[in-house]
């Protein structure tokens, strides 16, 4: 479920950086609050060597060591007392609670960051922002809206009531941003994360990249924030959404047994399947090129498969479909690449210099329809990049570079290159952009890998 927030921001971020924004990633992960009072509970419960020697206790598996910890809070009263306890501990940055927290918190980082590497995001610990880093500013946040008339009790919590928000019973719908035990919520968190990026980042746009569900939250949190007055005409937010991916029976894409599919365990096999495709399509190739090409296509493909969708949409994941060397997926992409350099490489097998070539040319002479139709749409790319960064659609860029990809396709099948008479010079020239055209989509704008040969 990750999968999409982390790989559709990571392209925004890469789109509007290559556009001369000044692009601030902000990493906003759940480190604080009720859950992670019971699982401080617990490992200080069944590991309390961890405060002493950090390095004697490793979490192996972080989902099994989760449930553990919730099926003792659920079962065992005292237990959830003691869970409590460790909340208000964290709360009043109780030294040994603190140590523990921050232990979980290292022990996520070593599961999550060897994942970002696999997949191409340059997410670092540097883009890191979570819940914990706003816990001292929730107050203020409170105390603001309220001191503004926007926040009031409401049946004990204090809540803002946006305007034009309304229940199913028609009354106005509250924006809770504490609770009656005067808990704090996702909301002020929001809330406060917003105020610290527009007063100390002096953002003027804000992209929120998370599931579609979440779209009437996000809806609340920029009218109250337009009401305390916080933005401006120049400060633009926008929520950017997508849906869900699905298994082959139409539900959210789980295990056989019903459990939530791991990420790590995908790209594996993705990498395993691309191994095999390899194996099968090109059996000579060595060891290492074999390794190299499957971890591209792997990866690639999950990654492509994810972008050439609809972000709005649910897709079916389907390992069969992204792997496809036909249609607009990432080996299709990846091997119009190969196909292009293999020319060169040929070039240089019959003694043509494609470089000297390439620069003497000093105008374009394009009779073909198909060469003028190649060339028509290798001048577009400007307008792909810009149409998909402005919407922050990644499809548009994926549906671009396919349309390329299938127009290099038509022009190498009816116009000789190597072999032409007249013009060769003005062919290697297009054959050379189409390939810095669909090596800069893929790498700089989608993290995408290609390799020489497939």
């Amino acid at each position: 479920g990750h999968l999409r927030s982390t790989i559709i921001g990571d392209c925004i971020c890469r789109m509007l950086k290559f556009l001369g924004y000044n692009v601030i990633p902000q990493n906003h992960i759940g480190d604080w609050g009720t859950q992670f009072g019971m699982l401080i509970a617990y490992l200080a419960q069944e590991n309390p060597e961890v405060l002493d020697d950090p390095q004697s206790v490793e979490i192996a598996d972080l989902e099994g060591f989760y449930k553990k910890a919730k099926a003792k809070c659920d079962d065992d009263p005292a237990f959830e007392e003691k869970a409590r306890q460790a909340v208000v501990g964290l709360h009043n940055h109780d030294n040994d609670t603190m140590k523990i927290w921050q232990y979980i918190v290292e022990q996520s980082r070593k599961h999550y960051q060897p994942i970002y590497e696999t997949l191409d995001i340059g997410l670092t610990g540097d883009d890191e922002r979570g819940e914990s880093f706003y816990k001292d500013m929730l107050s203020s946040v409170v105390n603001d809206l309220e001191g503004k008339g926007l926040a009031k009790k409401s049946e004990g919590a204090m809540c803002v009531f946006p305007k034009g928000f309304k229940n199913k019973e028609g009354e106005p719908l509250p924006f809770i941003i504490q609770k009656t035990d005067g808990a704090f919520l996702y909301a002020t968190t929001d809330l406060a994360a917003m105020k610290f990026r527009l007063e100390e980042l002096k953002a003027k746009k804000i992209i929120y990249v998370t599931d579609a569900r979440q779209g009437l939250h996000f809806k609340m949190l920029f009218e109250t924030a337009d009401m305390a007055g916080w933005l401006d005409d120049s400060i633009d937010l926008k929520h950017v959404t997508f849906g869900t991916m699905l298994g082959n029976d139409g539900k959210p894409f789980k295990t056989r047994s019903g459990e939530n599919i791991k990420l790590k365990d995908l790209l594996e096999e993705a990498v395993e399947r691309a191994t095999k495709v390899v194996e099968d399509k090109n059996p000579d190739l060595s060891a290492d090129v074999k390794t190299e090409i499957a971890s591209a296509v792997g990866i690639g493909a999950v990654k492509y498969s994810d972008y050439s969708n609809n972000r709005d949409s649910d897709y079916v994941f389907s390992f069969d479909k992204m792997l496809a060397m036909e249609g607009n997926t990432a080996p299709y992409m990846q091997y119009a690449c190969a196909r292009i350099r293999s020319i060169a490489r040929k070039a240089v097998e019959k003694d043509i210099d494609a470089d000297v070539e390439i620069a003497s040319v000093q105008s374009l002479s394009l009779a073909e329809p198909q060469e003028l139709d190649l060339a028509k749409h290798i001048i577009r790319y400007s307008e792909a990049i810009i149409g998909a960064a402005s919407d922050c659609r990644p499809n548009y860029l994926t549906s671009y570079l396919y349309e390329l990809a299938q127009k290099f396709s038509s022009f190498y099948t009816s116009c000789p290159v190597l072999n032409a008479q007249a013009n060769r010079s003005d062919r290697l020239l297009l054959c050379k952009l189409t390939d810095q055209v669909i090596e800069h989509g893929l790498t700089k704008l989608l993290g995408i890998k290609v390799v020489e040969q497939m």
